[in-house]
Order: C-alpha cells, then structure tokens, then sequence
C-alpha cells in the first residue's frame, strides 16, 4: 500500500497547523480530500515504534491497515477520517502475540462506525439543542440504525451508574403520557416519573432520575425499594400531588421523609370545585349549559384568577354576576372559599399561612355547598402533606411538572416513539442530565 502524500508540501515534513485543525494530538494529517460524502481527511500517528502487548520487546513495523471512521462534521460539512493503521510484527520468538495493530480510543472503538469525537458530538446535540436522530444522521452523512447503535450503548452504560442518584435529598414523583395509541403495542401509556428536586451546588436544577411504566403506588414503591437503604435514607422530603397510591409508597419506603401535597394541585383542587359549583347552578337556573349572554359563563375565567390580580372593573363583573340571580350565592360563596385556599399561599409568614390552612381544613367540610364540603373531606384527609409545606420551606413538585414539560418537548421533536427503552434513554439524556462523557471512549 502507498503512503499518503502531505496535503501541504511534497516533502516528508508536517503542517503543525492542519494538524491543530484536525485536533487529534499525537496524530499527523497528511491528505484531505472532498468526495461526495464529504472532507476525507487521511491521518497516521506520530509513533513510529512501539511495544509488543504480549512481551513488550520492540516490534517492527509490517505495513499498514486503513480503517475509515465518520468524525463530526466540519463546517457543516460531513467528515470521514480515514486511519492508516501501522501493522506490528513481533520478533520475539517464544511470544503468543505475532501481529498486533494501532488502536486508540480517542479515535473510535474497536470495529465502530462512528468515531468517538462523533459520537461526542451528537450526545451533546441531543442534550442541549433539540436534535432529532434522523437530523443528526444527515449531518453526519450516515443512517438513524447507525447514529442510534452507536449512542444507545453509551446512554445505558450512563442510565446504570449508581453514582447520578448519590445526594438525592428531595424526591419528587408524577404521572407522565408517553404515547396514546394501542397499548398492547407499545405497553402502557402511563409512565412514573422520579425527579430529584434537590438544590445546591451540585445540583443547580431538577433532574429526571427515573421513567417507569406504570402508573401507580407499587410501581413507586418497587422503584424506592430497588434504589437500596441508603438512597432512601438520604430522602428527607417527598412531593406529590393528591394520589393515595403514590403516598402509600412514600409511606412505606421513605418513613423518614416529610411528604408534602405540591400547592399548585391543592388551589387546582379548589378551582375544581369552584367550577363544579358554577356549572351545576348554571344548569339549574337555565336548564342548559353555558352559553354566551349567561352571567355565569361570562365571568368563568375571572372565577380562576386571584383576587389581587383583578382590575376594578372586572370586581364590578363579578359583582354583577353574583347578583343577577339569588340562586348565584354558592357561587359567590364557592368563589371565596377557593380564594381562601389560594390565599393560604400568600400569607406574609409561614406560621401565618399554616394558621390559615388549619382553619380552612376545619371549617370547609361543614359548607352546605356539596363541592365545597368534599374540597375540606379532600383536604383534611390530606391534612398533614398540606400543613408540611409550611413546615418546608415551600416544598413544591412545580419543578416535576417542568421536567415533565422538557419530557414533551423532547418527544414532539421526535414525532414520538416506538420503543420504551429508547424513549426512557432519550429523557434521561434530555431532562437528566445523563453524563455519558465517561462512556464515549474520551
């Protein structure tokens, strides 16, 4: 085989800057080329002698190998690297080892199509700039089966660390949809999402720890029971949103932690009920759902808002409403208790906001508005979850509720998914954080 000729001069002597270009260091550039797949860029190592593996005695070199591997694109443009591979011959007589050839991890793996460096590069596009496979596949010049082989085994070696789940303090859980079609072909369509909402230094944001399929307390308490004694040891607060199932797991496996009922579901219960109120009086004093003209469906958004945050005119609305009709009481009465609930969240102290959320817990359920008195039912069942997050510092699974929003993000720019082991990888990367940079052979 002939040897490649410099890409910057006839003679045998190297261009330090192509091969800073390159960026491969140990390795020379000595021929680039444009073909239809792309730059072509022929390389060979600086070594030019080398230690048999077997017995370490010097080996001689007996000619070269040229194995072609996809690196990441350059200048948009798809790169192939093509490694001209010195053959070794071992002279020592007595070693098992006859010929042996140059590796190096930095460039590609064993028999892999796709270099390191590429590889690399499309974790990085995955995690941080919203990439598609197919888009990556594309700009590499390649296939998806190909894109994808190489990166799945890098995100599982990732996903199995034990290490990414050292210094959960606070856990958070919520249901997540991963696809809505027939569940006999893709397995249920719920999922468990696990995220660790612990702050600090070494962890700035949530973090998705965990997707399981299934929906419901056993699947949490199997997960919990599988992270071993000391993560749950570590747990110190565990929120949730108002479903038994997953609060008997946090009871039965987190006895040390604080369970805390996330607010945004607890004024989301309220506003439920407000709603109830609203469309059955509706139906009774008009014999029809809302409709445009109706008092009651006028102000049905205004019913949601925050008192504070409404303009005068809009209290006049709701005044007028009220008063179009004696039966519109319980909503007026409905209207402030929801508002009450929402209030409990905004007191100027903790112990003020706690004091508050007793006192509805006690009184509420003895409202003669059905939907108001199941509200208080629901609220003193869950009555030490909702006084905890007073207890808390404000401990909130609003941040769940984000990851699971980065989650659909990340399926939509998919166009969805098929397989649950690629999807759960996939989110990992994408809303986990999942370091795999000790996995791409750097």
């Amino acid at each position: 085989m002939s040897h490649p000729t410099c890409c910057c001069s006839a003679s045998l002597d190297r261009c330090d800057r192509c091969d800073l270009l390159v960026g491969l260091e140990g390795f020379h550039l000595v021929a680039v080329a444009r073909r239809e797949c792309g730059l072509v860029l022929d390389i060979e190592s600086c070594d030019r002698c080398a230690g048999c593996p077997g017995c370490g005695v010097i080996a001689q070199g007996h000619g070269r190998v040229v194995v072609e591997v996809i690196d990441a694109p350059w200048a948009g443009v798809p790169v192939r690297i093509r490694w001209f591979k010195r053959r070794w011959i071992c002279r020592e007589t007595t070693c098992q080892t006859v010929t042996f050839l140059e590796h190096d991890e930095r460039v590609c793996a064993h028999r892999a199509r796709l270099g390191a460096r590429a590889i690399r590069w499309a974790i990085r596009q995955l995690r941080f700039e919203g990439a598609s496979i197919a888009g990556l596949a594309r700009q590499l010049g390649t296939t998806w089966n190909t894109v994808w082989s190489h990166i799945k085994p890098c995100l599982q070696a990732a996903s199995d660390d034990p290490a990414r789940f050292a210094g959960v303090q606070v856990l958070g859980v919520d249901e997540h949809v991963w696809h809505h079609q027939d569940r006999r072909r893709r397995g249920p369509r719920e999922l468990t999402g696990i995220v660790d909402l612990t702050r600090g230094e070494d962890h700035p944001t949530a973090r998705l720890l965990d997707l399981v399929p299934g929906r419901s307390g056993t699947v949490y308490k199997n997960w919990l029971e599988e992270r071993g004694e000391q993560f749950r040891s570590g747990i110190q607060i565990a929120t949730l949103d108002p479903f038994q199932g997953y609060k008997n797991a946090i009871d039965d496996q987190l006895q040390d932690a604080t369970s805390v009922l996330d607010a945004f579901h607890i004024v989301k219960l309220a506003g439920d009920a407000l709603d109830e109120v609203r469309r059955r009086v509706q139906q009774d004093t008009t014999g029809h759902r809302g409709r445009k003209g109706d008092p009651l469906y006028q102000i049905r958004n205004l019913l949601r808002a925050s008192r504070h945050r409404l303009t005068p005119r809009q209290q006049e609305r709701l005044r007028e409403a009220f008063t179009a009709d004696e039966a519109h009481i319980s909503v007026e009465v409905a209207y402030h208790c929801a508002q009450h609930v929402r209030d409990v969240f905004h007191q100027a102290t903790p112990a003020q906001g706690r004091r508050l959320a007793a006192h509805l817990i006690e009184r509420l359920p003895t409202c003669p508005i059905p939907e108001i008195a199941r509200l208080g039912r629901t609220l003193r069942k869950w009555k030490d979850a909702f006084l905890a997050y007073f207890d808390t510092g404000g401990a909130s699974n609003g941040p769940t509720e984000a990851i699971n929003g980065i989650i659909e993000l990340g399926r939509r720019t998919a166009r969805g998914y098929r397989n649950p082991t690629n999807y759960r990888l996939r989110m990992l990367l994408i809303a986990g954080g999942l370091d795999a940079s000790a996995h791409t052979q750097l």
